[in-house]
């Protein structure tokens, strides 16, 4: 690649500024990345049209590459490994993992958000990143170059799924069928579930769904009706909540048995109003879920490379760095139907 690279970068509400740069020298603890593809985030979406919501590494952080230089002390990749960005493992000296709370480790929370001290400046939509070396994670060969762009999504479900503690054999909902939704479905029945409902509005993303090899897929309008049909009026086991929409939070509550479970995904930027009283009478356990460790990826990957989930079929269009902000209007209009856009920074 040309020594010449250019990246993107949020300026303003639905603005985007291009800057050039010259590849730097890998600095000790980084390693410089090609980048094959980014994926575009819903938090993309979310950011772009905000203006100013999104640390600078977070516009563009689901992003695989191969990695063309290393610095000082970097031993566990080398130039020429595929690669994802991720996180590292537990740091072992946050006050989290002196507590003993290493899956909370303060250091991976501060990197999955961006705002960590070794953050890069700016994401991955560009041709090449500058990254601390703990934040890639070589790629199995037997992943395609698609399939390791979506490794990042699919962490962050894996991720909710092993925190839901699903018991084998148990129904569950999934509100949603997106990008996050389509994941978090796949990993949960390989988790157990005995049998998994999905509830989405959109068509397209129905088939997807159905394709995938679930038959319970309904519009949301039909959703009640099934899950009393599967649970003889009980009501899910678990519940995830997946789309993200602030409005749907007491209802997909109100899908979960007295007792049972509701896992959020979904980040609404608005407040949510929800009833205290039913939730506490229901003795509901509600399980918040943000990001992922640096076992998740190694996790996911191995399942995806065992083919006991998909992700080929969540991968809707590749467009080039140039057509970045028009596909951000399309998705943030809510009517494209897309699932998810890779941006190949090498196309025009």
């Amino acid at each position: 690649m040309s020594n010449q690279q250019r990246k993107l970068t949020i300026s303003g509400p639905k603005a985007l500024q291009e800057e050039a740069f010259t590849t730097p020298e890998a600095a000790p603890g980084r390693v410089v990345v090609d980048i094959t593809y980014t994926g575009i985030c819903g938090t993309d979406v979310h950011g772009w049209a905000d203006g100013s919501m999104l640390p600078p590494a977070v516009f563009g952080h689901e992003w695989t590459g191969t990695v063309s230089a290393v610095g000082d002390g970097v031993t566990d990749v080398a130039p020429g490994d595929r690669v994802v960005g991720g996180v590292g493992p537990a740091c072992g000296t946050c006050p989290q993992c002196r507590g003993g709370h290493a899956k909370q480790c303060d250091t991976v929370f501060a990197e999955a958000n961006g705002v960590d001290s070794a953050a890069p400046t700016y994401g991955a939509f560009a041709t090449q990143v500058h990254v601390s070396s703990r934040r890639v994670i070589p790629v199995p060969d037997a992943l395609s170059d698609i399939e390791a762009a979506l490794v990042e999504p699919a962490a962050v479900t894996f991720h909710a799924v092993r925190r839901a503690g699903i018991v084998p054999g148990e129904i569950g909902v999934v509100v949603g069928a997106g990008p996050i939704g389509l994941l978090t479905a796949q990993n949960a029945r390989n988790a157990g579930l005995g049998r998994v409902i999905i509830s989405e509005p959109v068509e397209a993303r129905r088939r997807v769904a159905t394709g995938l090899g679930f038959t319970d897929v309904v519009h949301p309008d039909d959703v009640t009706d099934l899950i009393t049909e599967a649970t003889g009026g009980v009501g899910a086991d678990v519940v995830f909540e997946c789309a993200g929409v602030a409005s749907l939070l007491q209802p997909s509550a109100t899908m979960v048995r007295r007792g049972g479970t509701l896992s959020l995904l979904g980040f609404p930027l608005t407040e949510s109003t929800v009833s205290y009283a039913d939730w506490q009478q229901r003795e509901l356990t509600v399980i918040g879920s943000l990001a992922y460790n640096h076992d998740d990826f190694v996790g996911v990957m191995r399942v995806i490379a065992d083919k006991r989930i998909d992700v080929t079929p969540l991968h809707t269009g590749t467009m080039g760095l140039d057509h970045l902000a028009d596909i951000l209007s399309e998705l943030d209009s809510g009517s494209s139907d897309h699932a998810k856009v890779l941006i190949d920074p090498t196309l025009t």
